[in-house]
């Protein structure tokens, strides 16, 4: 190139030596526009010489494999295509909540409270009294009970005295058998009332244990909203109850699952619980699912167990990954490799030819599920291939490529 440009000028100034002569205007006149032709004839040459020479260039590049071509190839980084254990998760938000939660009611309706026993906060055992209740009324039902009963008693002691009195006679031949029959039907009468009065007693007594508001089940107060005074019915105007108890020793992950999924889950799938909050992850699998689709949601229920630890708190937010679908030798690659065309999906591995030199393949295939950063191939690659990882971006098929290591 820098040949031909010494010709254009030496030829340039052996023409303008040349007009330097005295000659006549017509005689310049022709002179120059041959000059002016001869120069563009020069300049087409020149151009159509660089094109040349640009072409062999390239077309050296690619044929020679020392280092003249090295820095024509693209750099690219590569990792072999492994088999191994593939996993696909279902990620969902949930919550924590606990088995024995306990919302204390009373057991004859609302009633006044007359004392509290509790405090929020405080640990409570099972049959551990918790409010007492206005029972005035309840206490005269028991009265009124047993002071029948005591009067069924004495009738029952004076009918039997009779009757005693009656058979006596009859032994001895005095007296008719319709007067002892009427002495034993009375005995027979009282004892009846008096079993009836007894069981009326139980009732009332009952009634009367009522009023004492107990705990059942072992666990924290977690709320007590009722004092002295206040009618106790349960639950506030709110819907918030009054008194509610939390066990924490069973513990639970509970989330709502799309009924999508209803075929691919059951009892016993794994689970990963993450609780963002205290930055702690348990792994455990599904105890429950339910079995019907829920009026005000679209999906189903899904529990796995939690073991115990304070640092969990019922309601508290969880991160809920149900395993979904597994696969064991597997061909799993980096899903940012897979590229789209017309023809599908494809990827781009490593192919060496026959004088050495490194060149990018294109090679389509089928996926499966993805998971992450990682997805699953059903065909088109096989174990051992070197999958180009970096510097995949606008290669083509064929596309001579370098890696940090040659």
């Amino acid at each position: 190139m820098k040949k031909a440009t010494k010709i254009l000028s030496v030829v340039v100034l052996l023409l303008v030596a040349g007009s330097c002569g005295n000659k006549s205007p017509k005689e310049n006149n022709a002179s120059i526009n041959d000059k002016k032709t001869a120069l563009e004839k020069l300049k087409e040459a020149q151009e159509k010489n660089e094109l040349e020479i640009k072409k062999l260039e390239d077309e050296l590049a690619i044929l020679d494999t020392g280092e003249a071509s090295a820095k024509y190839a693209k750099l690219v980084a590569i990792a072999p295509v492994t088999i191994q254990n593939f996993q696909h998760f279902i990620e969902l938000r949930g919550k924590i909540d606990a088995d024995n939660i306990s919302a204390i009611t009373p057991r004859m309706g609302p009633a006044q409270v007359k004392a509290v026993y509790v405090r929020q906060g405080q640990l409570v055992k099972k049959g551990q009294l918790l409010l007492k209740l206005d029972d005035a009324i309840l206490r005269q039902s028991v009265t009124a009970a047993r002071r029948q009963t005591d009067g069924i008693k004495t009738q029952l002691n004076f009918a039997k005295n009779v009757y005693q009195r009656q058979k006596n006679l009859w032994d001895k031949g005095i007296g008719t058998e319709v007067q002892l029959i009427t002495a034993k039907t009375n005995v027979e009468s009282l004892e009846n009332q008096l079993s009836a009065a007894n069981e009326q007693i139980k009732v009332a007594q009952e009634q009367l244990n009522t009023s004492n508001v107990i705990s059942d089940v072992t666990g924290i107060a977690d709320e007590v909203n009722i004092r002295v005074g206040e009618i106790f019915s349960g639950m506030n105007a709110q819907g918030v109850p009054q008194i509610k108890i939390v066990n924490t020793s069973n513990l639970k992950a509970v989330t709502n699952v799309a009924e999508n999924y209803i075929s691919r889950l059951h009892t016993g799938t794994p689970v990963v619980i993450s609780l963002p909050d205290v930055n702690k992850t348990y792994n455990s699998v599904i105890s429950f699912i339910g079995q019907s689709i829920g009026n005000n949601m679209i999906g189903f229920v899904a529990e796995a167990k939690l073991p115990k630890d304070a640092a969990l708190k019922p309601n508290q937010t969880a991160i809920i990954k149900i395993q979904d679908y597994a696969a064991s030798n597997a061909l799993v690659i980096p899903v940012n490799t897979v590229q789209n065309d017309e023809k599908g999906k494809y990827v781009y591995v490593l192919q060496k030819s026959s004088n050495g030199q490194l060149f990018a393949r294109k090679k389509n295939i089928n996926i499966g599920e993805a998971f992450g950063e990682m997805v699953e191939v059903k065909t088109g690659l096989s174990a051992g291939e070197q999958l180009i990882t970096e510097g995949y971006q606008d290669l083509y098929e064929g596309q001579q490529v370098i890696t940090a290591s040659n």
